[in-house]
């Protein structure tokens, strides 16, 4: 086998441990068929194999509401009763009566379930197809007698490498971080949802090693490194020990970095940049405050939704909004509605479509469902009694999608109001720019948002025509772009003619090539990643506006992108001639990688 196995960098570090092989997908089942004495047995395998599957199931659901908490762990007990369904074992049993095995039996009623209820008309039941995509794997593994292979009693302290296709919220929400220390998939980009999610949670990670499940038997000792996007199996001692002296290394430069945190992030002369910290979940609000951000630019609420089977109510959101506006303390909090689809799926899909990126989604959905947006509108107008609270809407292709939220917040502050509730309804409302439509058509925005806030992992994704959870695309994906640039210079325009503020969110503003370009674009708010905010500061005070609009104007004039990150790099470097060399290391080599991406 292949000692050396390349991916993409999804989350910066180095971790060397053992693997921990999760092969989450239903199995093959062979048919089988068995004689007429038989079928007693097969009726008895099938029952014990579901009372198994329920008990390993209370078991996950009381470990997930210890790590992730009751409302997360729901989920299983959802699927501890849907395994008592009496339509669903007589089918099964009918199947076996017809002298069927009993996991041939389970597979053909599973498959047949799952078809129905993806194509339901009903929501509910739509939602429900990861549910039983999860119990078809669970039963037929102990049907087929496989491996266990759940990420839940992993000892404390196991150091871990979670290697696994892809994470569904069933999985995320099962993650012990005092067991595992990295994770790595097949699938993923630097921009898909285990990125992200593995940033948030301080995990190195590597993504889109395409078959490393295959590859992988599961005993092998691997150092991952989360900056290069490699993972090195059955190192040599060597080999292990040149990668703890990088650890150590980053660990040295990342520490003197934190001295960052007590100064302003400002350019060569004194212009000011805010540099503001995007949160994805609340528990990490409290280390985003401490890395010196300027407030939060993206809250990202989908995660108060994933991985559970019924939406938060009102109460639960507020507490959840409100515990991040506490963190910072009078700072601008910027949080986004729900941005549900693409690949932010609840469990089993809201709804389940062919092409969700370009389906009932985000502000589409919200304004589709009032009743929903309206706990969340509520639950915002509450957390902002406690701060600067701004309200980000996300996929916004029409002004009329703005205008129909404010008469909702109007609702929702009419129902406060009559409750007695404590709140305030003056909030800012902002443009989520992440389509060619949006940028485009900027001006005609300005009237009715009080801010934009550029989401440049869509904006490239629907630029391009490129998914970005798609790793046989990953080297498409390129934010330099010309027709990004375009863009983005589009949407600066309007906003200052209106002398609106023009913020940042996505991967762009994390990466110090992709943020030179922005800030010499015009940019001067930007939100990145919490454990960026140090690097970005140190970066911001090495170059002048002048040098960073050199950079921009140079990237606009290219044209392609490799082009443009090349001259860019080289005015980067040469503009932050006081960055050591191993600063200098951090903004990338030659490969490409600091834009994250393979090129």
């Amino acid at each position: 086998m292949e000692r050396m196995l390349r991916g993409l960098p999804a989350s910066p570090g180095i971790v060397a441990g053992p693997v921990h092989l999760l092969r989450w997908e239903v199995p093959d089942v062979p048919p089988r068929t068995v004689t007429e004495a038989e079928v007693p047995l097969e009726l008895t395998r099938f029952h014990d194999a579901v009372e198994r599957a329920q008990d390993r199931l209370r078991h996950v659901r009381d470990r997930a509401a210890h790590q992730a908490g009751p409302e997360e762990a729901m989920i299983f007990e959802v699927q501890i009763t849907m395994l008592d369904d009496r339509a669903l074992n007589s089918e099964v049993e009918g199947f076996i009566r017809e002298r069927r095995s009993a996991e041939h039996a389970f597979d053909l009623v599973m498959l047949e379930w799952r078809r129905r209820f993806g194509r339901a008309s009903a929501p509910m039941l739509r939602e429900r197809v990861g549910d039983l995509m999860d119990l078809h794997i669970r039963v037929l593994g102990i049907l087929l007698a496989l491996p266990d292979s759940d990420p839940v009693d992993l000892p404390k302290g196991s150091n871990a490498i979670l290697v696994t296709h892809d994470l569904t919220p069933s999985l995320t929400v099962q993650l012990d971080r005092d067991a595992i220390a990295a994770i790595a998939t097949d699938e993923g980009t630097s921009t898909s949802h285990v990125a992200i999610l593995a940033r948030s949670l301080g995990l190195p990670a590597v993504v889109g090693l395409r078959d490393a499940t295959t590859r992988l038997r599961g005993s092998e000792r691997v150092v991952l490194d989360g900056t290069t996007g490699v993972l090195v199996v059955n190192p040599t001692d060597e080999e292990i020990a040149q990668a703890k002296l990088r650890a150590e290394q980053a660990a040295i430069l990342e520490e003197s970095l934190r001295s960052q945190a007590g100064v302003a992030a400002q350019l060569r002369g004194g212009e000011r940049i805010f540099l503001r910290a995007n949160v994805d979940i609340p528990e990490e609000s409290e280390i985003a405050a401490e890395s010196g951000a300027d407030g939060v630019g993206l809250m990202r609420t989908e995660f108060v939704v994933l991985g559970r089977t019924s939406m938060p109510d009102e109460d639960e959101q507020y507490r959840a909004y409100r515990r991040v506006v506490d963190a910072f303390a009078g700072k601008p909090v910027v949080i986004r509605t729900f941005d549900i689809g693409g690949d932010k799926l609840p469990v089993g899909g809201f709804p389940t479509e062919p092409n969700p990126f370009l389906g009932w989604r985000a502000i589409r959905m919200c304004l589709d469902q009032p009743d929903l947006f309206l706990v969340q509108l509520r639950a915002l107008l509450r957390a902002a009694a406690h701060g600067d609270v701004r309200i980000l809407l996300p996929l916004v292709v029409s002004v009329d999608e703005v205008r129909r939220t404010r008469a909702l917040i109007a609702e929702a502050a009419r129902t406060l109001n009559e409750r007695g509730a404590v709140f305030r309804d003056r909030v800012q409302v902002g443009v989520m720019i992440e389509t060619p439509a949006a940028a485009v058509a900027a001006d005609t925005f300005v009237n009715d948002a009080d801010f934009f806030s550029i989401g440049t992992n869509d904006l490239v994704q629907y630029t391009l025509a490129v998914d970005r959870g798609n790793v046989n695309l990953a080297a498409r994906f390129t934010p330099l772009h010309p027709a990004v640039l375009r863009l983005i210079q589009l949407t600066v325009e309007a906003g200052k003619k209106r002398g609106l503020e023009v913020a940042v969110c996505g991967e762009m503003g994390s990466q110090p090539l992709t943020a030179f370009v922005l800030v010499g674009l015009g940019i001067r708010h930007l939100s990145v990643a919490p454990r960026a905010v140090a690097l970005m500061k140190r970066m911001l005070r090495s170059v002048s506006p002048e040098s960073a609009k050199e950079a921009a104007d140079a990237a606009l004039a290219c044209s392609t992108a490799a082009e443009a990150e090349r001259i860019v790099r080289r005015l980067l470097q040469a503009a932050a001639y006081d960055l050591s060399p191993a600063e200098l290391g951090l903004l990338g080599s030659e490969t490409g990688d600091i834009l994250g991406y393979a090129v």
